[in-house]
Parts: structure tokens; sequence; C-alpha cells
């Protein structure tokens, strides 16, 4: 796949005859870059058209033909100055189709031809059928095209769309294409923004309103987010293993159920499946039988059965011999790192404590051994109360009297300070230089245009000439002059703002900390003032600053960031829209001199910027966007998410020592309550008989504020005797109502635990009624 059209290979390797016919042919055929927008509106042919003048002002010889501006005024604006080739018009049932002029483009023979509709089919007796076919015959003359399309066209998407809104589009391109093509760019926007164009006129006349519903909106959305997600990752992969990386790559996640032809079995691959669905992961299943014994006529019925069931569900399943139960932890553990898995599923053990040690334990033998992997052990409830685990259903019915119910005096308080406050925009990005504050000016500039009172509060153009041309008339509030050890810094004055009390104000760098002596840390402190003040604010981050995400980003960059807002920022905000751009793109606006001064290029290209980085930040952005679209989705009309359902009065419970891996494990506790939507705690016990020294109390106090930044409530229980404290984990957690345990891996070597007792095996051991998850240690990055 060509989504990143730049390739990480060994430069030294030599390549093959066919790889070097396929390097001669390319230097011939032109580019192919597609557009891809959830629906018309979007602001694909705008992109498109601006990306051209771009290319005209570098001196590439650029011309537009079959474009379709439907008349509205900022594409219209972007045909100024560029050629214009005359389309080839017909009429198909009093509509006006506009065919590529073929034989004109090939004459006049440019270097690029901007066009609109992939999907497009010819009028009949034209030399070609559709515009698909024009492309590729241009491209094999070696002129490059960029060209506009809907997710819906897609032929792949075109079912998905029809079942979950009802759209069926008549014109359809393959799936393929996108894979084709050296460039493909998702131009995001948000069903506010596009309910908004309707309501003005900026659409023009909308044919189908019913597309144009906010659910229906927020569905395609969250399609191309998918589609491009999955892309991006079959891109990240193959880089990785051009590059020779092992393992996982730390931002798609693979669930791996490890089942036998049991009646349980398919439980567990349900199970499975709900979670790969919620974390929109990928699920394989295996099954180890022992080679030269013949299945009873039940296991092969129950055989036959997960067969099947994986095939529906579309989970990859493999059937691996097995000689010794000993064994099984590592080919387990082979297997995962072969499928690249992230996360082992299984049942709990139905074996004693006597028959572990006499036939082995392969959860044990797991816990001791996996590196990389984590471990899901579903609860046994089917045993003890009879649940079986199986996605339940959602909540539409749910609580259908609360719309009747008188509200409390705390109730209209705070759905008054909700209608008061000013509306939250965000404009998100994969990293620095995608146009993130050049969105939100233009943004500002166009609510300008309309009569609204906008200011700019805090701009950091970075010296971005294209961003700094973007400001316009909007005024800006003046920095606030601090003194602090000496130096003279500047702020954002949020006391001014909220003086002047303008209806928008925009506000850059969301995620940055503020001068010590501030009233706030943070800017997103101080923008939540200036929201309560009634103010509306548009502002710019960078997916790597989410909390929860912290981890995986040093997971695939091997760069900590220090800068971090609370994930609850997101859900806060009324809009979020993603800011996409290719990395081969964005690697050359820093070559040009477009994101960093030019003595810093270098660094950054071999740094930061590196293709591999470029790539993952790229995909954890689109599924971190989707994951909200689905949640906005859910919240609007309580129906069956392309996530599937969540079981409900889900509970869970994090267990942290104070050592470094704490702060890794609260936020996957995070990520994990919020993708159930459920309660969580975080726990730290203290161990019998510790007098906590100030640095000790410090780390509490660090665990206890993230864990409340995040939205979790920090709980502290001293331990008893060493030997107690698995007890005392399941003890507290079954106080807390807790459905799923939260553990790390331990450290300890071997005959420590063989000494004193494993304290997991405890745990894993007596909370057979709940799940346990088990994550692994810490992978070294590399690079």
């Amino acid at each position: 796949m060509l989504w990143e059209g730049e390739n990480g290979m060994n430069e030294y390797r030599r390549k093959t005859p066919e790889e070097l016919l396929r390097s001669i042919h390319d230097l011939h055929r032109g580019r192919l870059n597609i557009y891809i927008g959830s629906v018309s509106g979007s602001g694909k042919t705008y992109h498109m058209l601006r990306e051209g003048h771009t290319l005209k002002k570098s001196g590439v010889d650029v011309v537009y033909c079959a474009v379709s501006t439907l008349r509205r005024p900022d594409t219209v604006q972007q045909l100024e100055g560029l050629e214009r080739i005359d389309s080839m018009k017909w009429d198909c049932n009093s509509v006006e189709k506009k065919d590529l002029n073929i034989e004109a483009i090939v004459e006049r023979n440019p270097e690029v031809v901007l066009t609109d509709g992939l999907a497009h089919r010819n009028r009949h007796g034209a030399p070609r059928a559709t515009r698909l076919e024009d492309i590729r015959y241009l491209q094999s003359l070696g002129i490059s095209v960029m060209v506009t399309v809907n997710v819906y066209d897609l032929e792949g998407v075109r079912e998905l769309a029809k079942k979950r809104i009802g759209l069926e589009a008549a014109e359809t391109v393959p799936d393929d294409i996108l894979e084709q093509a050296d460039e493909v760019r998702l131009i995001d926007v948000s069903p506010e923004t596009m309910l908004k164009r309707m309501s003005d006129g900026s659409l023009g006349e909308v044919m189908n309103k019913t597309l144009f519903r906010r659910g229906n909106l927020a569905v395609l959305r969250e399609l191309a987010l998918r589609l491009m997600a999955e892309g991006v990752n079959d891109s990240l992969e193959r880089h990785r293993e051009e590059e020779g990386l092992e393992g996982p790559s730390g931002v798609t996640e693979r669930i791996l159920v490890s089942t036998q032809y049991h009646w349980n079995g398919s439980i567990y691959v349900r199970r499975g499946q709900q979670i790969a669905k919620r974390l929109n992961g990928e699920l394989s299943v295996v099954a180890f039988v022992k080679p030269g014994i013949k299945l009873s006529t039940e296991s092969e019925a129950f055989r036959h059965s997960m067969k099947k069931l994986c095939k529906k569900i579309d989970a990859a399943f493999s059937e691996l011999p097995f000689r010794s139960r000993r064994k099984l932890p590592e080919q387990l553990l082979k297997h995962a790192r072969e499928v690249q898995a992230t996360r082992i599923v299984l049942g709990h053990s139905k074996q004693t404590t006597w028959q572990d040690l006499i036939r082995g334990s392969v959860i044990h033998g797991l816990l001791w051994k996996m590196r990389e992997v984590d471990l899901f052990i579903v609860a046994d409830r089917a045993e003890l109360d009879g649940e079986r685990i199986l996605p339940a259903k959602t909540a539409d019915a749910e609580d259908r009297t609360g719309h009747y119910r008188r509200l409390s005096a705390a109730q209209i308080e705070e759905k008054t300070q909700s209608i008061r406050r000013g509306k939250f925009k965000v404009f998100i990005g994969a990293a620095p230089g995608v146009g993130k504050t050049y969105a939100m000016l233009r943004e500002g500039n166009s609510l300008l245009q309309e009569g609204v009172n906008v200011i700019i509060g805090l701009l950091e153009t970075h010296g971005r000439k294209e961003t700094l041309e973007q400001v316009g008339a909007l005024s800006k509030v003046p920095l606030k002059v601090i003194d602090y050890r000496g130096a003279t810094l500047q702020e954002m004055d949020r006391d001014e703002i909220i003086r002047l009390h303008p209806e928008v104000v925009l506000v850059d760098e969301l995620a940055h900390t503020n001068v010590p002596s501030s009233i706030n840390k943070k800017r997103y402190e101080d923008v939540l003032e200036i929201l309560q003040a009634g103010i509306s604010v548009i502002s710019t981050m960078n997916v790597q600053h989410l909390e929860s995400l912290n981890d995986a980003v040093e997971g695939v960059t091997g760069v900590r960031v220090r800068e971090t807002v609370p994930d609850s920022i997101l859900r806060y905000a009324d809009e979020v829209e993603l800011i996409d751009v290719a990395p081969t793109a964005l690697r050359q606006r820093l070559r040009d001199g477009k994101v960093y001064a030019l003595d810093k290029v270098e660094q950054s290209l071999n740094h930061f910027f590196k293709v591999g980085n470029l790539i993952a930040l790229r995909e954890l952005a689109l599924r971190e966007i989707a994951d909200d679209v689905d949640e906005r989705l859910e919240a609007w009309e309580r129906t069956s998410s392309l996530r599937g359902p969540w079981r409900r009065k889900e509970s869970i419970c994090v267990f942290v020592s104070l050592s470094d891996h704490a702060e890794r494990l609260i936020r996957r506790g995070f990520r994990i309550a919020h993708r159930l939507k459920a309660t969580w705690h975080t726990v730290y016990i203290q161990p019998y008989g510790k007098e906590e020294c100030e640095i000790d109390q410090l780390r509490v106090e660090a665990i206890q504020a993230l864990t409340e930044r995040l939205g979790g409530v920090f709980v502290m229980h001293e331990a008893g005797m060493r030997y107690e404290i698995g007890r005392e984990i399941v003890d507290i957690a079954n106080r807390l109502g807790c459905s799923q345990l939260v553990l790390g891996q331990t450290k300890q070597p071997w005959w420590k635990r063989w000494l004193s007792g494993s304290t997991m095996n405890v745990v894993v051991n007596e909370a057979r009624a709940m799940d346990v998850l088990v994550v692994a240690q810490k992978r070294h990055v590399v690079k």
C-alpha cells in the first residue's frame, strides 16, 4: 500500500530485478493523490485546489478539469489563478455531468491535473467507461492527478453505509485504488460544521436531506476515519518489516484468544471479539490439540462450531499441536509473537493448586515468561452464578422515565452553567506542522466575515509564512508580561480576554505549561475559565499530548511527552476535528522550512519526524478521533456503534505500587474504563510496617493526582503481612464492586516468588469471578 509514498527500506540492500523494473517504470508514471472525505461539502475540493496553488508557486505546471465547486464561495475563490481545461459536458436524467477532456489534457500535457469525482462514470460511447480509467491513462503518460472521493463511493464501504444509514452510492470505485495511490489524505469535518454549512447556504442546494442528519454524518465520518486508520496501519507494518523491527508496533491492538474444543470455548471467542471491537483491534483464535490423538465426537462438534464462529466474526483461526502442558506457555507466546498479538485472552484454570504443581499451569507459566504481550483472563462467571460472558444489549431503553423526573437544584445549576458556557472546538493533529493553526485562523476569519466578534488570544506561528498570512483582519490580545527569576516571559492574558468578552477567542497550543508564577498551571485550565465566562474557544493540540496516550507515544517514538492534557478535554469539547497530512507531505514541508527553521530540519527529520514515527502518530490520531466520534454517536442516538455494544455495570480496579510502572497502569486502566463506560479506582497498597519517606509521599501524591485528573478515584490501603496481599487485593476489589482487575507483571525473580509466595498467583486463583488483565513489563523501544 502506498499510503505514505516513502520507503523506509534499507538503502544498502541490493534491489531485485523486479524492484529495478518497477522503479524504472515509476520514473515515467504520474502520481496519484486522493483526497477522501465523509460526505460532499467536507472541503475535499477546496484543499485539493489549495495544494494546486502551492505546487504552482513552486513552478509545477498545474491545470484543473471537471471540478465541481457547487458555487461554494471559498472553493470558487481557489479556482482563481489556476488554468482550466474545459470538460466534456453531457446530460444524464436532466443532471449535468462532466467528463475529463482527455484529448485536450494530453495535448496541453501539464505536470498535474486536478479533478473531482473519482467514482464518476463517463458518458455512453466515451473511450473509457470511468474516470478512474481516464486517470490511469493519464498516469501512463506521465501526468500526475489529484482527485477527490467520498468514503461511501468505495465498494467496501458501500454495503456498510447502506446497512447503517440507508445510503446506497450509485457509482463506486474498487477499494484497492487507495492502495495504489501515492498519497491519501483525509479531510475531516465534524457533523456540527457540516450542519452549519448547510444552514448558512454554503453547500448550495442539498439533494439528500436525510444524509445530512447529525447521526448519519457521524457514522460516515467514523467510517472514513477507521478506513484511513486501517490503511495507515498497513503502511506502518510494512515500514517496520522493511526496517527489521520486530514485535507489535504499540499502536493497533491485536487480540489472540487461546481456547479449547469445549462448551465454553465459544464464550472466550465471543469475549475476545467484544474486546477487539471496543479496542478497535484485530482478532485471531488458536486451539492446541495433542497430535496423534483422535478428537471425541463432542470435541469434533465444538471444533466445527468454533471454525464456523471464527469465519462469521472474521477472526483468523489456527490449530497447533502440543506435546506437553508445561511447554504450552512457550508455544502460546511464540504464536503470539508470530501474529504480533498485544493481548492473549484465555479462561481461568479449572485445576486445583496441587494439579497446577503436578501438571503445570498455563496461566502461571505465561505470567512468568510473557514479554511485550498482556494477559487477559476471562472471569469464570458462568460457573459461579450462571452468567455467560456475551455482549449485552445496549441501553437504548435505559430508564426512559428519567425524562419525566423533576431536576434537583444541583442538576438545574449544572445545566444552567452548561447553557451559559461558550462553545469549545479543538483542531487536533498527529504532529507539529500539519496545519492546525492554519485551520483555526481560517475558521476565525470565516466567523469574522459573518459578523461574529472574534479575537486571537494566543498565537504560535513558529515563523510559518502561510500561517501568518491567515491572520488577516483578526485582532490580537496583547500578551501578559511576567517577570520570572530575572527573565521576562509572556503568557496569554486570560483576565484581559474575559474583560473584553468577545464571542470567540482563538487559543493555540492547548497543552502548553504556563510560567510557574501563573494562577493556573496549564493553558487548558485558562481555557476552561474562559469558557465558563461565556466565551467560545477554538484551540489546537497534537494527539501525543493526550495524557492516556503518553505511554503509546513513547513506545512508538522513544520520546516521553512532558506537556499533556487530560482526555476529558476532548470529551468536554463540542467539536473535535482532525487535520490529516501524509508523512511524506509533512516531511517535505519540514525540508522546505515551513515547519521549523532550516537549521533544525536535519535533526528533526532524523528524530521525531522519522517516517515510522509519523505513520504511527497518524494512526493514533485517526483511531483516537474515530473513538471520539463513536462515543458522541452513542451519546446522541444510544444505538449500537461500529465498535459493538458494551456490558453495563463495569467497574475497573487498577492496583499499583510506587514503581515507575504505576502511571502506565493507571493510563491503561483509564482507557479500558473509558471504552467500557465503567467507573474505575486506582488502589495503592502500602507495604506492612513500612514508613514512607518524603520521596514515597511525593510518589503517592503524583499517582493520586494522575488518577483524579483522568477521572478516577484513588484508594490507599495499608497491607497486612506480605503473604496476605494477594487475598487483600481480591477483598478490596470485591468491596469496590470490581468486575475487572488491572495489575502489572511482577519483576521479582523466580526464586523470590518461590521463597515468599507469588501475590499474582494468589490473585489469579482467588479472583475467578473477575476479569484479570496483567500488563506486561514495558518493552524496550527499538529505533
